[in-house]
């Protein structure tokens, strides 16, 4: 029974280490967002479900962000629009136009010789 004891203990002890490095492994990855206000960001889309097409995709925007709130919330409003609307800060994410525009261009240029 002790036998028994030991090999529980140790099994325990080889999860939490395990379930350590993982947790390191991933608070390593994760990159924080550096948001402010007046940046233009893109909304996640979580509803988006029934019948969402195969390239649709489910992030909308980009709309202003106008204030950041306590506990991650934030204020966004449309381009051209003074409505507002409260949401979720984790549903946001950067809007990047410009690099965007920078790799179609470099990836057209790879393929055609003439660009």
């Amino acid at each position: 029974m002790e036998e028994l004891d030991e090999l529980r203990n140790e099994a325990y002890e080889n999860a939490r280490i395990y379930k350590d490095k993982v947790k390191r492994l991933h608070d390593s990855r994760i990159v924080p967002k550096n948001l402010q206000p007046g940046m233009n960001v893109l909304l996640f889309n979580s509803r988006l479900k029934l019948f969402p097409g195969k390239f649709k995709s489910r992030w909308s925007g980009p709309f202003i962000l106008k204030e950041i709130l306590p506990h991650g919330a934030m204020i966004l409003s449309k381009e051209n629009n003074e409505e507002k609307f409260t949401i979720n800060g984790h549903r946001v994410k950067p809007y990047l136009e410009h690099e965007v525009v920078a790799v179609v261009v470099e990836s057209q240029a790879l393929h055609d010789p003439t660009f």
